[in-house]
């Protein structure tokens, strides 16, 4: 058998770009952004994010049977998201309600999109785009 070496591959401009490309994104959004994602990293945030958004303003004690976890973990979740501005709460009587706090995602994707200065408020992926877009009302 006779093995024939081939010359290296020659890289494309992708491995060799000939400028440096530059972030359109302000650094504050890029924080913010981050702070609601590492927030959202945790299983349990996330659930309360999802159920608050299938079900709107939720009382504590059921989370507390959604999430299977003790009351005080449920509030502690909930404090660091009311803290970061991702749930809002109205009181009734004794009672709290915990809500999305959608007008401040909303606020936010629309700067990410604003410092991107993307028209079309879109981000492309090889297989699927996400875009954003608020609604009327």
């Amino acid at each position: 058998m006779n093995a024939t070496l081939t010359e290296p591959m020659v890289q494309d401009e992708l491995f060799h770009p000939t400028s440096r490309p530059e972030l359109q994104v302000k650094h504050e959004t890029i924080d913010d952004l981050s702070a609601v994602f590492k927030l959202l990293a945790d299983k349990s945030r996330l659930k309360i994010v999802l159920a608050l958004a299938q079900n709107g303003p939720m009382h504590v004690t059921s989370l507390v049977a959604l999430l299977k976890q003790t009351q005080p973990a449920v509030s502690h979740h909930l404090a660091l998201m009311r803290n970061n501005g991702l749930l809002g709460c109205d009181r009734s009587g004794k009672h709290n309600y915990y809500y999305l706090a959608s007008k401040y995602l909303c606020d936010l994707f629309e700067q990410f999109f604003r410092d991107k200065g993307d028209r079309d408020q879109a981000i492309r992926f090889d297989a699927f785009t996400l875009s954003f877009a608020r609604r009327e009302g």
